[in-house]
């Protein structure tokens, strides 16, 4: 590919990068994307687009995200006005549960995890931590997983996980006297 020098191309580039992966991207990646081959003008197209965003937009957003990767998306206080309109849900259905699983039982250990979700669970893990719904602590060789502020916040969640905690199990027994067949990650989209 020929390097890009024109940096309205390259910031095009990186717009529709951005706009149509869906997922975060890093760095590197943002780089081929922009055609520049220099992390600088790529990081000061990233700044630039980031600042039009902030400006023109007030439901959408590019944040940086703690390991460094950039992601377009709406902004969280939006993520109940638009349910009605999605397309398709962020997360599939198995990975919601093994997040509504955390979310109930956290702090909860990777072995724990993988005896009640199975061993799929580590795909899901791995999608949870790069939407930073989650966050794990190192003890001896197991990980323990807790949810995070971002998770709170997508889900428009207040408070402390106790409270999380009880507002999820009054829902639990709630449901459980109208179906037993709503699962606990419909009730953490319920919440809001």
């Amino acid at each position: 590919m020929a390097k890009i020098e024109n940096l309205d191309e390259a910031i095009a580039r990186i717009e529709a990068a951005l706009y149509s992966a869906g997922r975060p991207l890093k760095i590197e990646e943002l780089i081929r994307a922009s055609g520049t081959e220099s992390r600088t003008k790529t990081q000061e197209c990233i700044d630039s687009i980031m600042k039009k965003t902030k400006s023109a937009f007030k439901a959408i957003e590019i944040v940086t995200l703690p390991d460094g990767s950039y992601v377009f998306q709406l902004k969280p206080e939006y993520s109940s006005t638009i349910k009605r309109y999605a397309s398709k849900p962020i997360l599939p259905n198995a990975t919601l549960k093994t997040l509504s699983y955390i979310a109930y039982m956290q702090p909860i250990s990777s072995k724990q995890l993988v005896e009640t979700r199975g061993s799929g669970v580590y795909a899901h893990l791995k999608e949870l931590k790069q939407l930073d719904f989650i966050n794990h602590q190192n003890v001896g060789r197991l990980k323990i997983y807790n949810t995070t502020e971002k998770f709170q916040k997508y889900f428009g969640i207040q408070g402390d996980v106790e409270n999380l905690k009880e507002r999820l199990f009054s829902k639990i027994r709630k449901t459980a006297t109208r179906s037993t067949t709503n699962t606990a990650a419909s009730l953490v989209t319920e919440l809001n």
